[in-house]
């Protein structure tokens, strides 16, 4: 509820659109009443500040819509100390989706503002689109003309990628732009990962894919080059392969992406996919990691439910955008 803080206080506004991303508190004027002013507070992750308002992501995922003119005082503030059971990180979700950004690296990118423009040849849609995880530092339209200039300037179609969370979701519904691929961003403790059974062969890990690993992986031909460059870049890159089944993880600061998951079909139920989960597990915990996160498909049942005997929960989801044809 509105609280009257009209005792005298110094109120003052020290952030600005070059703290997006950040984590902020501030207060905005809600009403006078009686010759009183009221004030509501607001703690999050400052999302965006477009076009005179100001968005930030609260840590339930609620996204608030302030007009900048009603801010009264607003300042950035430390990230919240406090951690999810078992060593995984309390995060916003543009923070962890910077961090899977990086452990997708594409081979080309562009700033714009706080977004950044990805491009890898067309391979997958994360290294081909726009991370929208601040501001622009342009009006929307503006913003959106620019990225279809430069990915049409690239025989590319133009792809945002947008937590659900995000405040532009609303905003290119608006505009018509189309939403695709639905995915789940899904967090866990690497500890018991570790402790997943070992394979009665041993699974074998590198710092670079060989021929067998990519063909595994279904990337060959035309798109053969832009995959290699992709999936070996990011901060600690390792490649698991065992007979029948193959894994990537990549280790940055307390977190390890898993990915490139990919068992034979004649091989499954065998129990591979965790075993190369586990290698790369034990790798990566050696390494410092102490949460594992990954992503899946919504719609992909059978891959979550895997993933949820091995402890994984939902942290958030994302999905793209792309303009109407």
């Amino acid at each position: 509820m509105p609280v009257d803080f009209s005792g005298g206080a110094r109120l003052e506004v020290r952030i600005t659109p070059a703290d997006v991303g950040k984590r902020v508190s501030v207060r905005q004027l809600t009403a006078i009443v009686d010759g009183h002013p009221t004030f509501t507070d607001t703690v999050g992750v400052l999302a965006s500040w477009d076009e005179g308002v100001v968005y930030i992501t609260r840590r339930t995922g609620e996204s608030v819509a302030i007009a900048a003119s009603a801010l009264v005082a607003g300042k950035v503030v430390p990230p919240a100390p406090v951690r999810r059971p078992g060593g995984v990180p309390v995060v916003a979700d543009a923070e962890l989706e910077a961090v899977a950004s990086r452990a997708w690296p594409a081979t080309e990118t562009a700033a714009l503002g706080s977004w950044t423009l990805r491009f890898a040849g067309g391979f997958t849609r994360r290294a081909n689109s726009v991370l929208a995880g601040g501001d622009p530092g342009l009006p929307l339209d503006e913003a959106l003309e620019r990225v279809v200039r430069w990915y049409g300037a690239r025989g590319a179609t133009p792809y945002v990628q947008l937590p659900d969370s995000s405040p532009y979701a609303a905003r290119l519904d608006a505009r018509g732009w189309v939403r695709e691929a639905d995915t789940v961003v899904r967090v866990a403790p690497l500890a018991p990962l570790t402790r997943l059974p070992r394979p009665a062969r041993e699974v074998a890990l590198s710092r670079t894919p060989d021929e067998a690993w990519l063909a595994a992986y279904h990337r060959t031909g035309e798109l053969a080059r832009a995959a290699l460059a992709v999936v070996s870049g990011g901060p600690s890159v390792w490649f698991a392969a065992t007979p029948g089944a193959i894994g990537r993880a990549v280790v940055e600061g307390p977190w390890v992406l898993f990915g490139a998951v990919e068992v034979a079909p004649e091989r499954r139920r065998q129990g591979l996919a965790t075993a190369v989960m586990g290698a790369l597990a034990r790798r990566a915990a050696d390494e410092g990691a102490t949460a594992a996160y990954l992503q899946v498909e919504a719609d992909n049942g059978a891959a979550r439910a895997l993933y949820d005997r091995l402890g994984f929960t939902d942290h958030h989801g994302y999905h793209y955008r792309r303009p109407a044809a």
